[in-house]
């Protein structure tokens, strides 16, 4: 085994209101590797999500996305991570990306949380621990930071997320190679993806 994720977290907003608004971008990563596998995810209140479990690759792997607000990610992710004792570089969370264009998705381990609040939640739960891999689904940027709130609360134009879909179907497939293959060959291919 290359690497050792067992939990794939995806980031979102709980409520219909918020179900395809940008923010939501990395619980569109965990519903598709959900969709693609045959599982339904359901809910969990011991770890305040969605949770569900899909084998790939000979390997168990734990599904959620957290039905606190954003900013509490990290109550949901150290409910389960602690409940079966999951390191957090046994983790990977996909969140949304303002520094990117849509169309584009990056794997990376580690790092601070770039104003995330989820991220900032989680690192703020796993006792501050930033060795968790992200897999950054990007949305673009309204251009100027007072406006990010309601950008990222929004729904993307048609075109924008047909960019945004293309990208999450792309991840999905990356997070196979992720498992089976490593960080680095993942990270060669989904990286050099651009969707048009």
């Amino acid at each position: 085994m290359s690497n050792n994720i067992r939990l794939l977290v995806g980031l979102a907003n709980p409520g219909q209101e918020y179900a395809r608004t940008r923010h939501n971008a990395g619980a569109w990563v965990v519903e598709e590797l959900a969709r693609v596998h045959n599982v339904t995810l359901r809910p969990d209140p011991k770890y305040f999500g969605l949770t569900g479990r899909i084998t790939t690759n000979g390997q168990d792997l734990r599904l959620l996305i957290p039905t606190t607000f954003m900013n509490l990610s990290g109550k949901s992710v150290a409910a389960l991570a602690n409940f079966f004792q999951f390191k957090p570089e046994e983790i990977l969370v996909a969140h949304d990306e303002l520094d990117l264009p849509p169309g584009v998705a990056k794997f990376k381990k580690g790092g601070g949380h770039g104003g995330h609040n989820g991220l900032r939640d989680i690192i703020s739960k796993m006792g501050n621990n930033k060795d968790f891999y992200r897999l950054r689904i990007a949305i673009g940027h309204p251009g100027d930071k007072n406006k990010v709130a309601g950008y990222v609360l929004g729904k993307a134009p048609a075109k924008e997320q047909e960019l945004i879909d293309a990208a999450v179907d792309e991840s999905v497939r990356c997070i196979d190679l992720l498992l089976k293959d490593g960080l680095t060959k993942a990270q060669n291919r989904l990286h050099s993806f651009k969707a048009e």
